[in-house]
């Protein structure tokens, strides 16, 4: 075996390491028994292999510990990791130990090299030799991954050793004046208070809320609810510590007289995600002769309602039934006057397949009161924002609301992920021929972020078209959820926008004229249907449909930027959408000429 000092091997720092994983005293502690030099290493180098029967064995933990320090910028946690060398013949052969420390929520890591000059299998006083990399500053709350190997590394086995630390978060009294905790609001104490006032002249109600601002915060919103009343305002610190904020309305407006008041900050880190303190105000406590009111008021709205719901009972079919012989209820949540709204995320493969999508938005509008926000049905709107602008908008209004967002995978929504994955790049025809260009990409690259994380999960419901596409063509992210088959499984899937239970103890509930066998008994049902199976038909009829739709250039197709230099020509790419349909694309010319953004039946 030849002997290469690690000293001659290429080190330079990992590019990867940024504030979150670093040193306490910038560079790693060297000056131990038995250790000649430690450096940090490129986690992607050359390592040295030798055969199993030359090669060291691997080293034992000794317990790790996590701290927390003191730096120049204030309480740090900090990871030490300590390992042992085996006491045995292969302690000679060994060259030095590698270590990784990596962090599972963001992939950051550090490697660090140590090459040792051990002349015995013992330390002089017998014990095992022992070595620690100390100091090794990490984020609250995140886990870590740290392994240890020696080298060199035996061609066959591995011989690492592998251990997963949590770092406490900034619940932890210890750390919760670190920079960071603070940027998350670890220390806000709100400090809420309200003053209520009624006008009995004009039977208005005031409340004022006054809070104390927190450092890290510029922005606040403060919202009151009350069954189905509700209002919000935005304020901004402005170097104030405490703000006021007020609302005005009619006492008559509420309901009842528990208010429930919640103030949402925007910390730097946090931003839309931040603990968000709630207070309830009984404002009839101040006022009792307003308390039986209200109640009597309530009593009468409650009867009148059920004595018109069983007239109304009495005089017609009602489209929500059970399995069971129970009477006929409507599932909780469902309410023609709730209308949820749905924002539709797919993309441009074929012409066709752009049709089904105009006629699902007629059938979600027309059949079940759904509000439909689709890029193709709002291009003013698109055009003055930009396409990033307008989904994160609608993402933003859709996450602070009880609407959600609806992702139609299809074998364009597949290839365009692997793309974004380091895949070859992927440009359609349609892409091309649309004003508006690709908006399934921007929109991967915004909303999956969110959608891993369990407090937006309930927002998104992925399904596809079981006709025309299949499971495969769902990317990767979205395995975790349920995959509805439409129109299969149409009626989970507006249960689903209505945050309804489908099936509740005892009881089956049904929405008529939803599920497959019935939903093209209704004119727009009849027109999704059609433009399902003319896509199917035409799949059969050539099965490298998607392939000729690929655009063979690596040029930006047209519709995502206006410079003339980098855009293709028209001529060659867009053609009628009836000439695409009856013959192959690559022998026809002509113009984009889309189908008129028209929902009526």
């Amino acid at each position: 075996m030849i002997h290469v000092p690690l000293s001659c091997f290429y080190l330079t720092a990992v590019s990867s390491v940024s504030s979150s994983i670093r040193f306490l005293d910038k560079r790693p502690d060297c000056n131990q028994e038995g250790l000649e030099h430690c450096k940090i290493n490129n986690c992607s180098d050359k390592r040295l292999i030798e055969p199993r029967e030359r090669a060291p064995v691997g080293p034992e933990w000794d317990p790790e510990h996590v701290g927390v320090w003191m730096d120049e910028h204030g309480p740090v946690s900090v990871v030490n990791v300590t390992w042992k060398i085996k006491g045995d013949g292969s302690a000679i052969t060994l060259l030095g130990s590698e270590i990784h420390i990596q962090d599972e929520s963001t992939n950051q890591s550090v490697c660090v090299q140590f090459s040792y000059n051990l002349k015995q299998q013992h330390k002089p006083d017998y014990n095992q030799w022992t070595f620690s990399l100390d100091g090794v500053v990490v984020e609250p709350g995140h886990t870590y991954m740290v392994s240890v190997f020696n080298l060199p590394e035996p061609d066959i086995g591995d011989y690492r050793i592998n251990k997963s630390i949590t770092v406490p978060g900034c619940a932890d009294r210890r750390i919760q004046k670190a920079r960071m905790c603070l940027e998350n609001g670890s220390l806000w104490d709100p400090n809420v208070t309200t003053a209520v006032s009624l006008n009995k002249e004009d039977g208005t109600c005031s409340i004022v809320v006054s809070f104390k601002a927190a450092q890290y915060s510029e922005k606040y919103r403060v919202s009151i609810q009350s069954s189905g009343f509700g209002r919000s305002k935005d304020v901004s610190r402005e170097n104030r510590t405490l703000l006021n904020v007020s609302f005005e309305f009619g006492w008559w407006q509420l309901p009842q007289c528990e208010i429930r008041l919640m103030i949402q900050p925007f910390f730097v880190r946090c931003k839309n995600h931040c603990g968000r303190p709630e207070k309830i105000i009984d404002w009839c406590h101040d006022y009792p002769p307003r308390t039986l009111i209200i109640k009597a008021t309530v009593g009468l709205l409650v009867i009148g309602g059920c004595v018109a719901y069983l007239l109304w009972r009495a005089t017609q079919k009602d489209p929500v039934n059970t399995s069971s012989s129970a009477p006929k209820q409507q599932p909780a949540g469902f309410k023609v006057q709730d209308r949820k709204r749905v924002l539709i995320i797919y993309s441009l493969d074929h012409p066709l397949y752009k049709n089904i999508v105009l006629k699902l938005c007629a059938f979600l509008a027309s059949k079940c009161g759904t509000e439909v926000v689709l890029d193709l049905l709002d291009s003013r709107r698109l055009g003055q924002l930009g396409s990033i602008q307008w989904l994160d908008w609608h993402r933003e209004q859709i996450e602070n609301s009880s609407d959600k967002i609806l992702i139609l995978c299809s074998r364009g929504v597949q290839a365009k992920w692997r793309a974004m994955c380091g895949d070859k790049q992927v440009f359609l025809r349609e892409d091309a021929c649309s004003p508006v260009g690709d908006m399934l990409s921007p929109a991967l690259s915004l909303m999956v972020p969110h959608f891993i994380r369990s407090a937006s999960f309930e927002k998104y419901i992925v399904a596809y078209f079981h006709d025309v596409c299949c499971e495969e063509d769902v990317p990767s992210p979205f395995h975790i959820t349920v995959r509805y088959k439409l129109m299969k499984q149409f009626e989970e899937l507006v249960f689903r926008i209505l945050d309804t239970e489908k099936r509740e103890p005892g009881r089956v509930n049904h929405i008529e004229g939803l599920s497959e066998d019935e939903y093209y008994h209704c004119p727009s049902g009849g027109a999704l249907r059609g433009a399902i199976e003319a896509f199917h038909a035409y799949q059969l009829e050539r099965p490298q449909w998607f392939e000729d739709e690929l655009l063979r250039s690596s040029k930006t197709p047209v519709g995502i930027h206006d410079d003339a230099k980098t855009t293709i020509n028209l001529m060659t790419y867009c053609v009628p959408d009836s000439t695409r349909v009856t013959s192959h694309v690559e022998t026809q010319e002509g113009n984009c000429t889309g189908e008129k953004l028209n929902l009526a039946e």
